[in-house]
């Protein structure tokens, strides 16, 4: 297969999903009654710069939550506890941050660690669960999430700042917030210091699959656990590594809205994204590459959907529907064009031999 037709396959399944999806959601909003044109021509349009600011930390947020879940999902495990394990991380960090026991950026420095424990802590539970008991990830991070959320409504609560009808941790002292940079005017916001994690994070997980020994068993743990154990891998150990690695990473998930605007932990605090993340890998098909255009994407359509009910008569949850069919349509796209492909490679190869076949036919004749 040539080089033009393997990157023409290769756009074939995105650009088909994202087709389905506008084709799916302009459905949807002919049938409430509503305009798909003014949908999309708002959807499209050029973003205002606090809107871009916005896209461009909540890209950050997505990202690391997207990370966090590939991990999980390359060893062919399913670590649906995102959302619970940067939850908890997020009300230890913030309370450590608030409390100020170490000055200026070690106190950022000590927090941003406790997060990465925190998080590897409590998705570390499942794997060990997996490995000793036999009990499904799916489950226990399921459980875990329920279990986490409501430690952190108790915990709050009981030892929280009352302010108004809100509770919050204590606000992190002026020394340790990283606010970043304003590429606009003030008043648009900064870009958030603290996402420079996502990119270190990006960077750190395409070295860590493709230039090391442990992202190589990663790998063929998830492709086959029988040739991995045959070729000496470990695999409950991997199980565990590889759940403490998705934890500590999903613990870092809100620290660039912590120390660059939020500032504590309370009604500031965004919930979902650990679910969001698991889309967004399944969307970049757990490639860094793939899951930072999923996020950019996730990112743009959810600040863009801000002007529609300001603008129009169109419920800002339908960017929601785009989001769900484009991961299902990408889903069901790789698949149809994997098999394509996989038919085109055979016809090749019987073409190829056929072709041998005959020539050796006429060397042995003349």
């Amino acid at each position: 297969m040539s080089i033009v037709r393997r990157f023409g396959m290769g756009l074939l399944a995105p650009l088909t999903a994202v087709a389905a999806a506008m084709l799916i959601t302009s459905i949807v909003i002919s049938l409430s009654g509503s305009s798909a044109i003014e949908f999309w021509e708002i959807i499209f349009s050029r973003p205002a710069d606090r809107v871009f600011v916005n896209i461009v930390n909540q890209t950050s947020l997505i990202y690391l939550a997207g990370l966090a879940a590939a991990i999980g999902f390359r060893m062919n495990l399913f670590n649906i506890g995102v959302e619970g394990q940067y939850t908890l991380a997020s009300y230890a960090a913030a309370s450590l941050a608030g409390a100020a026991l170490f000055p200026g950026l070690l106190n950022v420095f000590m927090s941003l660690l406790l997060a990465v424990a925190v998080g590897a802590a409590w998705a570390g539970i499942a794997g060990v669960l997996k490995v000793t008991r036999g009990v499904s990830e799916v489950i226990s991070t399921i459980m875990l999430n329920a279990i986490a959320i409501t430690l952190v409504g108790y915990l709050l609560n009981r030892y929280g700042v009352k302010v108004g009808n809100g509770v919050r941790t204590e606000v992190i002292p002026d020394g340790s917030r990283v606010d970043g940079w304003f590429p606009f005017a003030e008043p648009d916001g900064p870009v958030w210091a603290l996402g420079l994690l996502a990119v270190l994070g990006g960077i750190g997980f395409w070295v860590l699959l493709n230039k090391t020994r442990f992202g190589f068993d990663l790998r063929a743990t998830g492709a086959s656990q029988s040739a991995a154990v045959a070729s000496g891998v470990n695999v409950n150990k991997m199980v565990v590594y590889s759940m403490l690695m998705s934890g500590g990473i999903a613990g870092l998930i809100w620290m660039p809205s912590l120390f660059g605007a939020a500032y504590s932990y309370g009604t500031t605090f965004q919930a979902f994204l650990g679910f969001t993340g698991i889309a967004v890998a399944l969307l970049g098909r757990n490639q860094p590459v793939g899951i930072l255009v999923g996020a950019v994407l996730f990112a743009f359509l959810n600040e863009q959907s801000n002007r529609l009910t300001l603008e129009t008569d169109i419920s800002a949850n339908v960017v929601q529907i785009t989001q769900g069919v484009i991961v299902l349509a990408v889903v069901v796209a790789y698949e149809v064009v994997r098999r394509y492909r996989t038919k085109l490679e055979q016809r090749s190869v019987t073409e190829t031999l056929e072709a041998d076949k005959t020539a050796k036919g006429k060397a042995v004749s003349a």
